[in-house]
């Protein structure tokens, strides 16, 4: 049976694009002249040799290769030690900027042979348009997904630095905590002056659009319902309903992850009169900012997307890592982060037998606690977490409050909804339940960190009485009715739960609006206005409603019309 989920949601647009080698230097053919300089500016992730090779069609006089007027490796070392720290997964966010890769003299000399050259002039890499922003500017993007699964295979060296035979992690950690915010520092500052972006993630199909189209697709995603392509992942723990529900690959042997609402992760489809062109989905944010979050929200978080929904799955797999995220003091003090990782688990599906682990128990003995972990993490002995944190059975639809600092973790057989606050990685993982990574190796223990933030104060009844099911009936109508559901009063995002079996209206209230069909096989969105094309969602779809769209409804479709749906949704508390 096919899953109805949609794995590869786009926004339609109309406008320019090119699909292929031969179609795209067709077209700059065209568009060069005795004198001129053509720029591709670019993410790291990019096979630039792929683009340099294919544009040597066009017969450049000369090709400079940014790479090649970069610092040495062991001066990017030195320039980004204090960012990358020596702990073997987090670092401190870098506030460096692209110009401190380059190497002023290679610079100023390279800007002179671009002056000096008859012809075609080729300037390639990260960084490109700070030697001249050329004739044409063309930049080269990267979803971070892409990204992730090229480091995987060894593929890509990182920005100024060839760490790619390093474990997967390492590469990653220096990807989130600096070459990303180099590079997206840079993007930022060049929106504007770009004239065609291009779309390597397939290789040897690429696909050119110009600026005009991609603002179009920034203004008609910001406006309208929308959804990020998903991407799934196995876990040491997960998991096997995804890949049913789902319809996803069944020779891996699980998928523990499921990332629905990443925009800093996620990509973003542009369907552009049938030829679907890919890009990170962090543009529409870094663009629209306004549009999208909200002016509040973009007031209080910038141009970050501060809303994550994702899945996790253990049914049929064993329990997650039992873990607690860093208070926003810490991480402000240990990773610059502005806020942390607050969350909360909503439960999607679960067997008879699926329980979550929550709060600490009343009473508990804090150095034991700490002494046996110590020793559980040494291999001296079994950590028993039924003897310290509350395990709770759980059924379909309990909500569990997940404020900064509580111990926690999902039991087998259940899958979870997690919405939480944006920021990942944090997580400082107490007991691994004395299993080992998908690399074989025990993954990384933080019981040095972790004591530092665990809320002591969360106990038995402190987690009863606030953290689960914290459910408030707000208000009804004719055929549906919507209930407070949380999250904690410690955490900043809002949460609300309709049972529907007819229209009911939603209102963004200056907010972005993060929403899940928890229950019922389709949904349709509309407009009362008919400001935006209705979207049909489907069973478990995360979809986003830009603050701008101010009002909007939704009501059961399709398989759905006359019985009762359920859709959860989160924004920021203004």
């Amino acid at each position: 049976m096919l899953s109805d989920y949609k794995k590869r949601p786009s926004v339609e647009v109309k406008g320019f694009v090119e699909e292929g080698w031969n179609s795209i230097n067709s077209f700059f053919k065209k568009l060069t002249h005795t004198k001129t300089t053509i720029v591709i500016d670019g993410y790291t992730g990019v096979d630039y040799n792929e683009i340099k090779n294919e544009f040597a069609q066009l017969e450049p006089a000369i090709i400079i290769e940014t790479r090649n007027l970069f610092i040495s490796e062991s001066e990017v070392e030195i320039l980004t030690s204090r960012f990358m720290t020596d702990d073997v997964l987090f670092g401190y966010l870098s506030n460096i900027s692209l110009l401190e890769y380059f190497d002023a003299e290679k610079l100023k000399s390279a800007q002179t042979t671009i002056n000096e050259t008859e012809g075609l002039v080729l300037v390639l890499g990260p960084g490109a348009q700070l030697l001249t922003d050329g004739d044409l500017l063309i930049y080269a993007d990267m979803p971070r997904w892409e990204i992730q699964l090229r480091m995987r295979k060894q593929q890509i060296p990182a920005l100024g630095i060839n760490n790619s035979m390093e474990p997967f992690s390492l590469q990653y950690k220096r990807g989130l905590f600096n070459d990303w915010r180099v590079l997206d520092k840079h993007k930022q500052s060049i929106y504007e002056r770009v004239d065609y972006w291009l779309d390597t993630v397939v290789p040897q199909v690429p696909k050119l659009i110009d600026n005009k189209t991609f603002f179009a697709a920034m203004d008609k995603a910001s406006s309208s319902p929308f959804r990020v392509v998903p991407f799934f992942d196995p876990a040491p723990w997960g998991g096997q309903w995804m890949k049913t529900k789902f319809g996803l690959d069944s020779s891996k042997a699980n998928y523990g992850w499921g990332f629905d609402c990443v925009p800093e992760e996620n990509s973003l489809l542009l369907d552009i009169d049938g030829t679907i062109f890919e890009m990170p989905s962090v543009n529409l944010i870094y663009t629209r900012s306004e549009q999208v979050l909200g002016e509040p929200v973009e007031a209080r978080f910038g141009k970050d997307f501060p809303i994550r929904f994702d899945f996790l799955d253990t049914v049929d797999g064993g329990n997650l890592s039992l873990q607690v995220h860093p208070t926003t003091q810490y991480a402000k003090d240990h990773f610059g982060l502005a806020y942390t990782q607050d969350e909360s688990y909503y439960i999607m599906e679960a067997k008879d037998d699926a329980y979550v682990y929550l709060g600490l128990k009343t009473d508990v003995d804090k150095e034991l606690l700490i002494d046996e972990l110590h020793k559980a993490e040494e291999g001296k002995m079994a950590f028993d977490a039924e003897k310290y944190v509350n395990k709770i059975r759980t059924k379909k639809h309990d909500h569990f409050l997940i404020p900064a600092g509580t111990i926690h973790c999902s039991g087998t057989n259940a899958v979870v909804l997690e919405i939480s606050a944006t920021p990942n990685l944090f997580t400082f993982k107490l007991w691994d339940w004395q299993r080992l990574g998908l690399d074989g190796k025990p993954r990384p223990i933080n019981i040095h960190r972790g004591e530092q933030v665990l809320n002591w104060k969360c106990d038995t009844d402190y987690t009863q009485q606030q953290l689960v099911n914290q459910f408030e009936a707000i208000s009804s109508g004719d055929g549906w009715t919507e209930e407070r559901t949380g999250l904690h009063k410690n955490e900043f995002i809002e949460t609300r739960r309709h049972r529907f079996t007819s229209s009911v209206m939603h209102f963004t209230n200056s907010s972005v609006n993060v929403l899940n069909l928890v229950d019922g096989e389709e949904i349709i969105v509309e407009s009362p206005t008919a400001a935006f094309q209705p979207m049909i969602i489907h069973y478990a779809e995360t979809f986003i409603i830009p603050a701008a769209v101010a009002e909007y409804s939704i009501r059961p479709y399709g398989k759905s019309e006359g019985k009762e749906c359920m859709t959860i949704k989160a924004s920021v508390r203004i």
